[in-house]
């Protein structure tokens, strides 16, 4: 079982301390209270903490706490000091982080359980013994302390927004709805990997190449500042009548000049960026950026794709427990993020109020493929529920070969970059290097006749 630090007010305002073995801290905080002790704070022992700290939703709050506490008599007992032993105990009980393997793993397992006809009660309580993550087993207890008292389970995982991503917590909370849990889970499953080996993917195309124009600008840098000075030095010294390549010399009166007034560079890049901050932050610029991303080059028809496919999944989900179209996009809506999805999905709704196409606003929107929509009103006239079915299928293929293509691309286009950057290195530094130490300035500097 977990242990716990934890520091308590007694009936007559004493605060003591003491280190506990408990099954959770909602049966720590019983156990202290049936003994006449007023929790104040409970710390596991061997975790460490996240940078942001995340209140329980399911345990009372430590203001709560604190109402029912006599503060004349906590303010008098202030001067009962910890222990070293406790301090070291306090400094040590750290929240171990939760990774998103982390969650991954959580899911498959709730996934099979589930499969393997488990209620949530006993798939949540069969897990958390099993779960090595201290952090993440105090966040599944909380999960379960809310389905035993008849909440859903998105409801507490929207509470740790900072642990599940948003489109996982509505894809559960769809499955909820719709009554398919087990399907959710197993998109849910599907899309933390994806989106896991998508990140590794990037990361191990971008970072190297990053590193690699980092490096060439700080050797930039270091000869602007030391080499090419010293090179001067050098060329006055012996008396020499080469100079230095233009660009050379263009580039250190460029970074002499921004050295002098880089006050003014800096001020035009945080207006630039106060600007762009304030126009997302209004409803036209949000629309506008979330319509940028699905029309960026190389990413945008990515975006577009793995929007619509889960758009589709989910309402797969629905139709298939029964669900009108109208009820279908409702629910369903809440998997996507992005404005311009949203406002595709509010019109496809409305056409139905009115009795017209809800694929409509899809088609006109300019996003979606001629396949995808065809698809959807062969489905409209046979079995929708069945195509759907087949589209998702076929988003599937067409996300990886889009995925294919962007791996394809990316690499030369980050190394064009890294190439440019390694080229203008060679024409500012390392060509003033060779005509120092290659060219004719020693003939220059001794006045020899030409022969």
């Amino acid at each position: 079982m977990p242990e716990y630090v934890y520091k308590a007010v007694t009936s007559k305002g004493q605060i003591v301390r003491n280190r506990v073995e408990d099954v959770n801290r909602m049966s720590l905080i019983r156990r202290l209270k049936e003994n006449d002790l007023l929790p104040i704070s409970i710390t596991q022992v061997g975790l460490r903490s996240r940078k942001k700290v995340v209140n329980r939703k399911n345990i009372m709050d430590i203001d709560e706490i604190m109402k029912q506490a006599n503060s004349s008599d906590i303010l008098k007992a202030r001067s009962v000091r910890p222990t070293i032993k406790e301090r070291i105990n306090i400094a040590l009980a750290r929240e171990e982080r939760i990774t998103t393997r982390d969650i991954i793993i959580f899911t498959q397992n709730f996934y099979l359980l589930k499969k393997a006809n488990f209620n949530n009660i006993h798939a949540l309580s069969t897990i958390i013994d099993s779960t090595e993550n201290m952090s993440l087993r105090g966040v599944l207890q909380d999960i379960l302390a809310g389905v035993e008292a008849g909440e859903y389970m998105y409801t507490t995982m929207e509470y740790y927004s900072n642990i599940f991503p948003y489109i996982y917590i509505n894809m559960i909370k769809v499955g909820e709805l719709s009554g398919s849990l087990t399907q959710s889970l197993e998109q849910a499953v599907k899309y933390m990997e994806t989106t896991t080996d998508t990140t590794t993917k990037l990361r191990n195309i971008i970072i190297p190449n990053v590193l690699q124009l980092l490096l060439l600008v700080g050797i930039l840098i270091i000869g602007v500042a030391y080499v090419i000075p010293l090179m001067e030095e050098k060329f006055v010294e012996m008396g020499a009548q080469s100079q230095l390549p233009p660009i050379t010399v263009w580039f250190v009166n460029l970074c002499k000049q921004i050295g002098a007034h880089w006050y003014i560079p800096v001020i035009i890049i945080l207006g630039i960026i106060a600007i762009i901050i304030t126009y997302i932050s209004t409803p036209k610029g949000r629309y506008n950026f979330h319509y940028f991303k699905y029309k960026m080059p190389i990413f945008g028809k990515l975006i577009y794709a793995m929007d619509f496919s889960r758009l589709m999944k989910a309402m797969l989900l629905n139709l298939e427990n029964g669900m009108r179209i109208q009820e279908a996009l409702e629910v369903s809506k809440s998997v996507v993020k992005n404005h311009v999805m949203l406002a595709i999905i509010e019109t496809a709704i409305n056409n139905i109020l009115v009795g017209a196409s809800w694929i409509e606003p899809f088609e006109n929107s300019g996003l979606s493929s001629t396949m995808q929509t065809e698809m959807l009103k062969i489905g409209m006239q046979t079995d929708l529920t069945e195509m759907m079915s087949k589209l998702v299928e076929y988003m599937e293929i067409d996300i990886n070969n889009l995925m294919r293509k962007i791996m394809a691309v990316l690499p030369q286009l980050v190394y064009s970059i890294v190439g440019a950057a390694l080229i203008f290195l060679v024409l500012v530094l390392i060509v003033p290097c060779i005509q120092f130490y290659m060219g004719d300035w020693l003939f220059d500097a001794v006045d020899l006749p030409e022969f």
